[in-house]
């Protein structure tokens, strides 16, 4: 079946061995591991009911299996719909409405209020929590490993992001099969990316620059994410002797300067330093190579 987005980020590693993410308990999930179980992910959720085309809500913290999903709503032709952990069950009623979600994943701390809302809504609501635990991951673990992919074009739709809302109600931004696979095969071009970088990963995934932007750059490139649940000063000083490349915003910059440990011997063999989702002061820049070496 041709269905570009999973075809080209993922479907083209279903034999790849090669590590894809590490994590910080010692583990490492290889490309194939992980599309095994976005295999059984993906076939949970049309037994579920969900049908190509249908939306997937998803308010969860950052977890592997948050990317499974995103693999396998790829994979059913499914719209990936993730949502900001901080958000209020209020505010999820007005994001599940308007986006016509026909599943909501929450953290099981959540479910009993988000069920109500679902309820009224005639929405399925399945829990994912942040030590891979969850309903979904239940039903997933006795389903095959193989899914039919499922035929979508170029333009079909695949993800929704709601902006942020600051002059008025946010609005759900619609990104193609297209947009997605162009934003992340022109960025790993410039950037470079290649199979043998690792990238360290400590941003949301609910937002586009760690989901979309830095998964998708590596996916592309078949290279490696070091997967960090979130910001942590030592543990980033930590892992850097790991990586060749790191996405961030600029606060964690502003931190990392701040730190004595960070320093030009620390990331001398960094080849890439991101800064996204808000400006970097001029300071910032000026320090930030001052000491590193890096720009």
């Amino acid at each position: 079946m041709n269905n570009p987005l999973y075809d080209n980020l993922f479907g083209v590693h279903l034999e790849n061995d090669a590590p894809f993410l590490y994590l910080l308990d010692g583990q490492t999930i290889t490309y194939r591991k992980f599309l095994a179980k976005s295999g059984r992910i993906a076939n949970t959720l049309v037994e579920l009911g969900l049908e190509p085309g249908n939306c997937v809500a998803i308010q969860v913290e950052k977890s592997p299996e948050m990317l499974n999903i995103y693999a396998a709503c790829a994979q059913a032709g499914l719209v990936f719909l993730p949502l900001n952990p901080s958000y209020t069950v209020d505010e999820l009623k007005y994001f599940i409405e308007n986006s016509e979600a026909r599943l909501i994943i929450c953290d099981e701390k959540n479910r009993e209020d988000l069920t109500t809302i679902a309820q009224k809504l005639g929405v399925l609501v399945e829990t994912l929590n942040s030590n891979s635990t969850g309903s979904i991951i239940d039903k997933a673990a006795s389903s095959p490993d193989y899914f039919e992919t499922v035929a979508r074009s170029k333009d079909d739709l695949a993800a929704l992001l709601y902006t942020s809302g600051t002059t008025g109600k946010s609005k759900g931004a619609m990104l193609t099969q297209t947009n997605l696979l162009s934003n992340g095969s022109v960025l790993m071009s410039e950037w470079q990316f290649s199979k043998n970088d690792v990238l360290l990963h400590a941003l949301p995934l609910f937002h586009t620059h760690g989901l979309f932007v830095a998964t998708n750059v590596i996916l592309a490139a078949g290279g490696s994410i070091m997967f960090l649940p979130k910001f942590n000063l030592d543990e980033i000083i930590k892992q850097l002797p790991k990586c060749s490349a790191m996405m961030g915003v600029p606060t964690f910059y502003t931190r990392l300067l701040a730190d004595d440990r960070f320093n030009k011997k620390l990331v001398e063999h960094m080849r890439l330093f991101v800064s996204g989702s808000a400006p970097l002061l001029s300071e910032t820049h000026i320090q930030f190579e001052k000491i590193t070496g890096h720009r």
